[in-house]
């Protein structure tokens, strides 16, 4: 069982127990009763929040998402509490509880939560930069005085990564070193930085790590100013946006028919206040439908990378 797994075996264990518990109160006095055809429940247990759950990426996460958080709030009516995860497992492990209401996840978080019992629905893929469709890029970086240009470069050296469960920060990096004749079981040292902008400062420190990965928007105001060389990129798939099933129907509702497409000027339009948007839409500059089969690519990629310890 992987430290991942193991983690998360309790929240499971408490469900479990949570609902042998319902169970055995039995049924209402009148049976006859049927629910309301909005029923539905908030993770708070308050109908006036919504808990937005975001992946802890930077340092600057919640500000990255303060836009998009004020868009819920104004297409839904209600306040919008961020839950800001300690790291990729706690958002895991807060979507598996019912603790959110709406999150941004990455691609393997979602698939994660998922395999782990999250009961949560992707409709909307991120938008990034210039992109037309849902997907950002993972960047290979190293030191300027590393001497690596190729990523069988990297091959005896410590490695930055951002976390067990990061798409671009760990999930294709792997299948990336793999095709360069690279195991990143074996043939490196992995440092797990914890964000993307600590695993590219950590690379042009050069203390840590001689080179690593790290997402383009974190990486590519780095490569500009020198402080760390590009090696290679890969697209990977859009970040979903996901809400509970457990929201009533109308939020659920609303979510899709407003968030499912929508621009960074779509939203500004709308009320949303944003100081610089060109550099806001460089993180997050809309959204376009997605649904589960779109993740399919990652439980594909996960088949042909069984060394990658959260893909069992």
């Amino acid at each position: 069982m992987n430290r991942i797994s193991q983690r998360l075996l309790g929240v499971g264990t408490a469900a479990l127990l949570l609902a042998g518990l319902a169970a055995c109160a039995g049924t209402p006095a009148d049976s006859s009763e049927t629910p309301a055809a909005d029923a539905g429940t908030f993770a708070s247990g308050d109908d006036t929040k919504l808990v937005f759950g975001v992946v802890p990426d930077t340092e600057s996460t919640q500000n990255n998402w303060e836009p998009l958080g004020d868009y819920i709030s104004i297409i839904t009516g209600k306040d919008v509490e961020f839950f800001e995860a300690a790291d990729y497992t706690a958002l895991i492990e807060a979507a598996i509880a019912g603790k959110i209401d709406v999150a941004a996840f990455s691609g393997f978080t979602y698939y994660n939560a998922v395999k782990n019992g999250a009961e949560i629905t992707p409709f909307a893929g991120q938008l990034t930069g210039d992109l037309k469709d849902p997907g950002y890029y993972s960047v290979a970086l190293a030191n300027p005085s590393a001497g690596i240009s190729t990523l069988a470069d990297f091959k005896g050296k410590s490695i930055c990564f951002v976390s067990e469960t990061s798409t671009s920060g760990y999930l294709f990096p792997s299948k990336a070193l793999l095709e360069a004749g690279v195991d990143p079981a074996k043939d490196v040292t992995p440092v797990f930085a914890g964000k993307h902008d600590a695993s590219a400062e950590k690379i042009a420190a050069g203390t840590e790590c001689a080179a690593g990965f790290a997402e383009d928007a974190v990486a590519d105001p780095m490569i500009a100013d020198g402080k760390v060389v590009e090696i290679a990129r890969e697209l990977v798939p859009g970040a979903p946006i996901v809400y509970s099933n457990a929201l009533p129907q109308s939020i659920i509702d609303i979510l899709v028919d407003k968030l499912s497409e929508t621009t960074m000027d779509d939203m500004i339009a709308a009320g949303v206040v944003v100081a610089d948007p060109d550099a806001a839409k460089e993180w997050f500059a809309g959204t376009k439908p997605v649904d589960d089969s779109y993740y399919d690519q990652i439980r594909d990629l996960c088949k042909e990378l069984p060394s990658v310890e959260s893909c069992q």
